[in-house]
Formats: C-alpha cells, structure tokens, sequence
C-alpha cells in the first residue's frame, strides 16, 4: 500500500496530539501539583501555558469546510474537528486559570526554568491569551526582572551567572522576543554577557564548582551546552543583536558582534568528528587534544551537535557570516546522516528519551528551525524521522499518572513540539532559543 501523503499524515498526527493534549490539560487541572508533590512541584515553570496557547491558537475547521462547499463526508470531519477545537479550548481556558493561581509560588530566582521568574513571565504573557487581565500582572513582573541584579563573576562563574535556564541569557531570549518592549531595554544585558565573552578563548566563561559533588568536572571548564552554557549565550546574544537590527541597526552594539565573533571561534575550534563521523563538542572545554575516542551518544537540545549547530547558524546569519552558516548547516548534516534512535536516545525517564531538553522532541524542534529557516534538506529528512518516532511512542504520552509539569522533561513539552512542528503556533520558541 503506497504511503499516505505527508501533509495527511501530519494532519492526523496534529489531531492525535490535540487529543492528548486536551486530556493533559484537563488531566493537571484536577490534579495539579501540591506543596508536598516535590517531584511534580515547578510552579511558574512555562509548559501548562505553552501548551494551553498551542490548542487555542489553532484554525476553525468547520469554516474552511463550508467555504469549500464541502460534501457529507467532509462536513462530518469538519464538525468533529470543530468539536475537538471546541473541547480543547475549554480544557486550556480551565488549566491557564489554575496554572496562573501557582504561578507566584516559585523559588523566584530570575530563571527561565526550574521554577524562575522569566519563565513565569513567559507563562503570564501567553495564559493572558486566555484570560486577558493576566497582561498587567506581567507587564509588572518584566519591569522587575529588567532591574534585577547581575552579579558578575568573570572567569568564575556559576549558572546563574550566565546560562539559559537559570540566569541571564534566558531572560535576554525572553525579552528580545517581547515586540511590546523597547529594544534599548536589552543593552544592560547584552553588555552583561559580551563582558564575559571577550575574548576567543572565552576565559570569562569559565566555570567554579570547586569539589561539587554533580558539577566538579565542570571546574575550570567552559560549559558547551544550551542550557546551561556558551551555546545558550551565544543564542540569547545573537537573538537581541537580531531583534536590535530590526528596531536601528545603529544601535547594535560592537561588543556584542566582537562576543558573538569569539564565541564562533570557539565553537570553530572545538569541534571535532566522533566515531560514529559526526561533527559534535563534548560537555565542556577546552577539550583534550586530540578528543578522547568514542561516539558522543548525548546529542540533544541541551548537549552535543543539534543544540550547538543551532546556536552556530543563527549567529551566523545575525551576523551576516555565509561562511559559518554554512558550516554549522554542514555539522547539523552529519548529525541528521548518523542519528541512530537506539543509541542516542537513552535512559529510563520520559524526558531522556522524548522529551525537550534531552530526548527525540528537543531535537525534532531544531531539525524543524533548520527545516524552516534553512531550507536544509537533511534536516527535512531528520525532521520527518523523528515525528513517526514519537508517533510511534504515543502510548508514552498519555497522563494517567502524576507527571512532572516541567517543559523540558515532561509530558507537556514533548506534545508542543509534536502540536508545533504539525502547523502550531510558534511563539513558545524563544524560550529554547528556536524560532
């Protein structure tokens, strides 16, 4: 039997994870996490928001149908899908307003994730979507993170020193995708972050966790990951250097382009080829030379080629540098050439396996972006790859049992990016540095 048509194909898949969607949603509103639900316990994380915006912001099926002058059989189809959308707003009206009810009871640190304020900024701004009176709780919690302090460690710094989920980059995403604010507003935290990329061997950047017992291999090291290191930076940088463009391209400063450059450089210099020919970075640098033998099986948002090719391309094409994006664009090929699901995607949680930060939909959302942005055949093909992969995994995805609210290791992520990649709305991306 011939293979559906892919547009078909994905069209179902976008109605399976609308439907598993809406039964997650409903799902935590009956049970959202309590005080003592440590495990489930992220109050202010973005992905309930996120996830309520990706059903509501969906097109009226029925209308399409009718100025089509469809037939019985289209009709029918058309009102069960108008009657999906329906209980599907329903069910994100419902959990926006109970997310919103937590959403002040985080940590309060000034993070992106974990429980951070920036990503309950992000969270307000897309729940006020829902429920309008929303808007002004989080205009006034912007203003608050624009003063909040920066400490700066040069040479010593700690994740919330820096880094996407927890410090500053994260927020500067966050805010140079705010169309609402004056662009001038993200100087402070450019400057903030050029300040420890200035110079190629990115000395700023490296790390002090003297004797801890998770980070200590870390120590005197650059972090080379997304998430918590000088890939996330560099994106962060590069989408305010893009989002400063746009505004006055006079007002771009020239220590930020003279970061992005050192941090291009590095990349440049770091990257070698596994054994499995992939052109990837280890966890930290600068890296033994030569590279210690091996395949690198951690290839993800977080880790590894998929996240860092990114970061590569985008600077390179906010910096007009053909050169680079080029080669970032051939590193993502290798990737998509050698992605092997057995041995990439590993361990016993959801989130290693699917999820957004370590799993198949992190890496789903990147081949997408270079799909999208880049034209990029071999990440069409990966792209394709890796949707029948979670399509196949979707008895994973259901939510029987308590599970984490967390974005990048949950549930709630990995059904965004199946709901976004299928024609969702992609507001949500900035978060991951994507677009």
């Amino acid at each position: 039997m011939p293979s559906p048509h892919p547009a078909l194909a994905e069209a179902d898949l976008h109605a399976r994870a609308l439907d598993l969607a809406t039964h997650a949603l409903d799902h935590w509103s009956e049970h959202p996490p309590t005080p003592r639900d440590v495990a489930r316990q992220t109050p202010g994380d973005p992905a309930i928001p996120f996830l309520c915006r990706l059903v509501t912001a969906i097109p009226d099926p029925a209308a399409g149908a009718s100025a089509a002058g469809a037939g019985t059989a289209r009709a029918s189809a058309a009102c069960a899908s108008a009657a999906r959308a329906s209980a599907a707003r329903a069910s994100a009206v419902r959990a926006a307003a109970v997310w919103a009810r937590t959403a002040g009871k985080g940590p309060h640190h000034p993070g992106l994730f974990n429980g951070g304020l920036t990503g309950t900024l992000m969270g307000l701004q897309h729940a006020a979507h829902l429920h309008p009176a929303l808007a002004g709780p989080a205009t006034r919690l912007r203003t608050r993170l624009l003063t909040h302090p920066r400490p700066g460690h040069h040479g010593h710094v700690t994740f919330p020193d820096y880094d996407l989920i927890t410090g500053p980059a994260g927020l500067l995403l966050a805010l140079a995708d705010d169309d609402t604010l004056d662009p001038r507003a993200l100087l402070p935290l450019i400057q903030h972050l050029s300040d420890l990329c200035d110079s190629d061997t990115l000395a700023g950047l490296r790390a002090h966790y003297p004797g801890h017992p998770q980070l200590g291999w870390l120590h005197g090291h650059i972090n080379t990951g997304m998430g918590h290191g000088a890939a996330g930076v560099m994106t962060a940088l590069a989408a305010a250097v893009r989002r400063l463009h746009r505004h006055d391209p006079t007002t771009v400063p020239d220590h930020a382009r003279a970061a992005l450059g050192h941090l291009q450089h590095w990349f440049r210099q770091e990257a070698f080829d596994d054994q499995r020919t992939l052109r990837t970075w280890d966890g930290a640098g600068p890296r033994p030379h030569p590279a210690i033998p091996g395949a690198r099986a951690r290839q993800a948002w977080c880790y590894g080629t998929p996240g860092v090719a990114w970061a590569l391309w985008e600077t390179a094409t906010a910096l007009g540098d053909n050169g680079t994006a080029t080669w970032a664009g051939d590193a993502f090929t290798t990737l998509a050439h050698a992605y092997d699901t057995d041995f990439h995607l590993y361990g016993d949680h959801i989130g290693d396996r699917l999820g957004l930060c370590h799993g198949a939909a992190g890496v789903l959302l990147i081949a997408d972006a270079f799909h999208r942005h880049a034209h990029h055949p071999a990440a069409s093909a990966l792209r394709t790859r890796l949707l029948t992969y979670l399509a196949t995994h979707d008895e994973d995805l259901h939510t029987p049992a308590p599970q984490p609210t967390s974005l990048l290791s949950g549930v709630y992520g990995v059904l965004a990016a199946i709901l976004t990649t299928t024609g969702g709305d992609r507001s949500w991306l900035a978060c991951l540095g994507l677009r």
